[in-house]
């Protein structure tokens, strides 16, 4: 897209001019290219500036006529002083808290004020042009006081009751594989320690009720659905599942949740084959603790490679990590069952290929959850 026509996009979407089928379009452009979503936040920021700015400058022309109209008339005199006459001290003073109505309620009520305070002395009634200039601004006041009270009268609503958080007696990991159908893969020795309940917690501390619709044990791996009716789903996946094996030395990175919010960890593919070369899982040399279990591995371009299962006991920074291609052959075991949504939308190309790490964790921590049970 030439950039000319992709500023007249980025314009007409921050307008709201666009319609339904080219917002849609253009939304799917913005999470697929970092540089254009950019764009379109820099475009709404510029438009709001200009808008602030534009309704600063129409109050201040307001407060200018207000004031040449109360010179006009000899209730007050245009003051000498560098800092211009009483109301331009007034503005110079507190232009930047003027940014509500109650503010500009409590100006115009100082204005009419004065007035009253002026005719009552000075006997002076021919004010007319004043008065309907006045009456203009309180017109407006009126409005800006009627949203006012609406924010107050939502302040006093009702509290929702929050829903009881579980009193887990495990903490494991999980991560998203179909975000169009609430799917979440982690380990089968997290589910069977969860008796009674599941339960997903994302990133913010929100809980949600969760079922395990396939447990392989010799695998280690299990699918979970989200079936809490709260729970918002998420845009498509930003990351890539691979189906064939991770290269030996592969940087790689990991999300989880060892302790009450997510770690970051780092490493490196240090063996092809796991625990007595078992060939569906891989070795790593990283660090694990208990709760990274069912953490995603994922490597610079993106994409999902594995799964953290286990570690070795009897030799520190040893890890081992199902294959990812074994959750292809999961989905398909879950999808014959017809019981479920077909679980879809494994994305074959990522949208985080490449970009800074930091970047990529923003991207990715949305998607990765805290399983917990009971």
């Amino acid at each position: 897209m030439e950039d000319t026509l992709l500023i007249d996009a980025a314009e007409r979407f921050a307008k709201g001019e666009m319609s339904a089928e080219e917002k849609t379009f253009f939304e799917e452009i913005r999470k697929n290219n970092p540089d254009v979503d950019q764009l379109v936040v820099e475009q709404i920021f510029f438009l709001n500036e200009l808008h602030r700015y534009a309704d600063q400058k129409n109050f201040r022309h307001a407060l200018h006529e207000v004031e040449s109209t109360l010179v006009n008339e000899g209730f007050i005199t245009r003051s000498t002083k560098p800092n211009g006459g009483k109301v331009l001290q007034f503005w110079t003073r507190y232009k930047k808290t003027i940014s509500v109505a109650a503010s500009i309620a409590g100006i115009v009520s100082l204005f009419i004020a004065s007035i009253i305070s002026a005719v009552s002395s000075d006997e002076k009634t021919n004010i007319k042009p004043l008065v309907d200039k006045l009456n203009q601004l309180e017109s407006k006041t009126r409005q800006n006081e009627n949203k006012v009270n609406q924010l107050a009268a939502a302040s006093n609503m009702p509290v929702v009751p929050v829903k009881p958080r579980l009193d887990a007696k495990f903490r494991a990991t999980g991560f998203v594989i179909d975000a169009s159908n609430n799917f979440i893969v982690t380990n089968a020795h997290v589910v069977k320690e969860a008796h009674h309940q599941l339960i997903i917690e994302n990133i913010k501390g929100e809980q949600y009720n969760a079922e395990a619709v396939f447990v392989d044990p010799v695998s280690d791996l299990a699918i979970l659905k989200v079936t809490d009716k709260e729970f918002k789903k998420l845009p498509p996946m930003p990351y890539s599942i691979r189906k064939n094996n991770a290269d030996l030395g592969e940087q790689v990175f990991t999300l989880g949740y060892p302790k009450q919010e997510v770690v970051y960890g780092e490493g490196y593919i240090s063996a092809r084959n796991g625990y007595m070369l078992d060939t569906i899982y891989f070795q790593m040399s990283t660090s694990a603790n208990e709760g990274n279990s069912g953490s995603p591995v994922i490597n610079k371009k993106g994409e999902l490679l594995g799964i953290i299962t286990s570690m070795e006991t009897n030799a520190e920074g040893v890890v081992f990590a199902l294959k990812s291609s074994n959750i292809y052959k999961a989905i398909e075991e879950v999808n014959k069952l017809k019981t479920y949504p077909t679980i879809k939308f494994l994305n074959t190309n990522s949208s985080i290929k490449n970009l800074p790490r930091e970047i990529q964790i923003k991207r990715l921590q949305d998607y990765v959850f805290m399983i917990k049970g009971n």
